[in-house]
């Protein structure tokens, strides 16, 4: 059985704490996150999906509960947890070799090394051929690539993932997919990958954590006991799409309320 790497216990988030203003965003975030696992985080919008993410990463504190990567609290951001943004957030006036090398360069790596990471990472995510182009030449999808490549360049055990592909177009999403599902399968990084959509969750994850509306806790946590390459016909997806659904359009339904 892998080791636990993540660890959330009773995790509470407040902004403004006191203040007239004061939000209860997380209530209750608790679940033990597995070694080499890759996990959705799921639910409607604004109840937290990403605040955890961010916490996980160590760019937002923790108001209460536990929360430890490898048994150690998380005390701020680090170089064990590589970042990918739903915007692609590279450097416009820097080629793909420059942008995926960004994190090397920073941390000291022999150039000679960084150059065996960067060639390593560039056929992974299948981009050979594009090394000397700059971002805006690129497509949204091989941009994202770029983005995962270099969140990927410096080695970091926990890979974190806010709505990588929600600017994409369904096509495009399709492919993202694939990649990603062999780049796990080839890194077997440990993955926090925030969606709305309950189709990318059951296609990449081991497990889906569903989040209620806010005050949110985590409310359902399903295990997807399907193999890779996973199909939307299946009926055994369609059942765990129906499960989830059901689940999250109650929540849905309670943010409505309020609206």
């Amino acid at each position: 059985m892998p080791s636990i790497k993540i660890s959330s216990k009773g995790v509470r988030k407040v902004y403004n704490p006191g203040a007239d203003n004061e939000v209860l965003a997380i209530e209750d975030a608790s679940i033990d996150i597995r070694e080499g696992e890759f996990v959705a985080l799921l639910g409607p919008s604004g109840c937290g999906k990403s605040t955890f993410l961010f916490m996980v990463g160590g760019f937002e504190e923790p108001t209460g509960g536990a929360l430890t990567l490898n048994g150690a609290p998380i005390a701020g951001p680090g170089a064990n947890r590589g970042i990918v943004f739903q915007e692609y957030v590279l450097f416009p006036w820097q080629r793909v070799t420059a942008n995926i090398a960004y994190g090397l360069r920073i941390a000291g790596v022999p150039k000679a090394e960084q150059e065996r990471r960067v060639a390593e990472l560039i056929a992974m995510i299948g981009l050979q051929g594009f090394e000397d182009a700059y971002p805006e030449s690129l497509s949204g999808g091989m941009k994202q690539r770029v983005a995962i490549a270099r969140a990927l360049a410096y080695d970091p055990e926990i890979l974190l993932m806010d709505e990588p592909f929600g600017a994409l177009d369904a096509q495009t999403r399709g492919r993202m997919i694939a990649d990603l599902i062999r780049i796990h399968q080839a890194t077997h990084k440990t993955t926090l990958f925030v969606t709305h959509s309950v189709e990318e969750a059951i296609l990449l994850s081991d497990r889906v954590a569903l989040f209620s509306a806010r005050p949110s806790r985590i409310k359902e946590i399903f295990e997807i006991d399907m193999p890779h390459e996973r199909s939307v016909t299946d009926d055994r997806f369609v059942a765990y799409e129906k499960a989830i659904l059901e689940s999250l359009d109650e929540e849905v339904s309670k943010t409505a309320s309020f609206q």
